[in-house]
C-alpha cells in the first residue's frame, strides 16, 4: 500500500479529487496518511478531518528562522514514513533537503501545459490571467515530479483544455481543474502506486500500460 502525504495551502479541491478517487477506486493500492498545511485556516484541513485523515499545520510564521521550519517540516513528514508526497495547491517553497531526500517521490499539479506559463510567479489564477491576456487558445494542466527548480521536474501527464469565448480567469480555472487537474493527478498517483512509472537517466518519465 502506497502511503501518501498531501501538502496544501488553501481549499483543497485537488485533495478532494484524490480522496474521491481512492474511495471510488480510480486510485488503487494507495492511502492518504496525512494532510499538512502551512495555513491553519486552510479548508483542506477540514476536508482531511471529515475523512478521518490526520490534519497538521506547520507554518513558517511560527518559527523565527526558516531553517527551523524546514527541519520541523521534514521531521513531521519523515515520521509518517510516506512513499509519496503530493503537492495539491501547496504555495510553500519546499526545502532542498526535502526534495533531495524524496527524489522522484514528490509530485505537483500545475495549471498550465508546461513549459508554458510556469516558473516563479505563475500559480493559481495568475496562470489563467496570463494565458487569457496572451490570447492562447489551448491551456491545460501538468502533473510532474518535483525537483529543485520551479515547475522543472520530469513531466508525468499533461491534459489540454480549450479556451472558450468569454472566459474569465475564474471560469477557465474551474474548467482546467474539472477537465484536467482532477483527472491527471489521480491517474499519476494510481500509476505510481501500481508500479507503472519509471524515470530514466535523462529525467524522462516512462509509463507502462495497465
Amino acid at each position: 500500500m502506497l502511503k501518501i502525504g498531501v501538502l496544501v495551502s488553501g481549499g483543497g479541491t485537488n485533495l478532494q479529487a484524490i480522496i474521491d478517487s481512492i474511495k471510488n477506486k480510480t486510485i488503487t493500492g494507495a492511502e492518504i496518511s496525512f494532510v499538512l498545511s502551512n495555513n491553519k485556516n486552510a479548508y483542506a484541513l477540514e476536508r482531511a478531518k471529515q475523512n478521518n485523515i490526520d490534519a497538521i499545520c506547520i507554518s513558517p510564521k511560527d518559527f523565527e528562522q526558516r531553517e527551523d521550519f524546514n527541519k520541523a517540516l521534514i521531521a513531521k513528514i519523515d515520521s509518517y514514513g510516506v512513499d509519496l508526497i503530493v503537492l495539491a495547491g501547496c504555495l510553500v517553497v519546499l526545502p532542498k533537503e526535502l526534495i533531495q531526500k524524496y527524489k522522484n517521490k514528490i509530485i505537483n499539479i500545475h495549471p498550465s501545459l508546461i513549459p508554458a506559463f510556469c516558473g516563479t510567479g505563475y500559480y493559481g489564477l495568475k496562470v489563467h490571467e496570463a494565458a487569457l491576456k496572451r490570447g492562447v487558445k489551448v491551456v491545460g494542466a501538468t502533473c510532474h515530479f518535483v525537483d529543485e527548480g520551479t515547475d522543472t521536474g520530469p513531466i508525468i501527464y499533461q491534459k489540454p483544455v480549450m479556451v472558450e469565448e468569454g472566459d474569465t480567469p475564474e471560469i477557465l480555472q474551474r474548467r482546467v481543474m474539472e477537465n484536467a487537474e482532477w483527472i491527471i493527478m489521480p491517474k499519476a498517483i494510481d500509476d505510481i502506486a501500481n508500479g507503472r512509472i519509471t524515470v530514466d537517466e535523462n529525467n524522462i518519465v516512462h509509463i507502462k500500460e495497465s
